[in-house]
């Protein structure tokens, strides 16, 4: 089977996906709101399913991008979802991107406590005294502890985007953020990851610009 190569520059190549995604999304009505969000976890993933998966309570995105512009934190479950956040963008609002997983206070207490680091990095991060956005890509056990720290009213998230992949107590943990009060964006079923939670915070922060 002979296939056509497309020539573009390397600037062109992420608006021809934009292209291509938009036309393979025709018929299908999607949020204006959401619209954005969806298509970058598509040219992100190549998944499709992400046009149905993807669930947004009420006002999602125009709170996230009010606490943005002034000025919240990120916080992340990973390194690599950390990586692959627009720093430069967030700063310009006066906002910083944290992961605490690898530090040796977090190491330490969730070894004392028998709890997974990714869950005593989210206590961690409950101190931060500023609006804060969770983007948690890879461990369930990070949404079930905000979870927790939501209902003893410890946190008050400006928006959780809950977007763990896996297997175990991955669909689980999803569904507790969903019964939540605060702001989410959750990917339903067992799809995500860290690059998927990077996604989604790059598509709200490219809406401040």
């Amino acid at each position: 089977m002979h296939m056509e190569l497309e020539h573009l520059l390397p600037q062109e190549i992420e608006k021809r996906s934009f292209e291509i995604i938009t036309k393979e999304l025709a018929g299908k009505q999607l949020n204006p709101e959401h619209e954005l969000i969806i298509k970058r976890c598509i040219h992100t993933t190549a998944d499709f399913d992400y046009a149905d998966n993807l669930c947004f309570s009420k006002q999602a995105v125009p709170k996230a991008l009010k606490a943005l512009r002034q000025g919240a934190d990120i916080v992340t479950d990973t390194q690599m979802a950390k990586a692959g956040i627009n720093k430069r963008t967030l700063a310009k609002f006066g906002g910083t991107v944290h992961c605490f997983i690898a530090d040796e206070d977090v190491a330490l207490e969730a070894k004392e406590r028998g709890m997974t680091r990714s869950a005593a990095s989210m206590e961690k991060a409950g101190k931060l005294n500023k609006k804060v956005i969770f983007a948690i890509g890879n461990a369930p056990t990070a949404l079930i502890k905000l979870h927790e720290m939501i209902q003893e009213g410890k946190v008050n998230p400006e928006l959780i985007i809950g977007v763990p992949v896996g297997f175990v107590n991955v669909v689980q943990s999803k569904e507790l953020i969903l019964k939540t009060e605060v702001p989410y964006i959750v990917a339903r079923g067992r799809k995500g990851g860290s690059n998927v939670a990077a996604a989604i915070c790059n598509a709200l922060l490219y809406q401040l610009v």
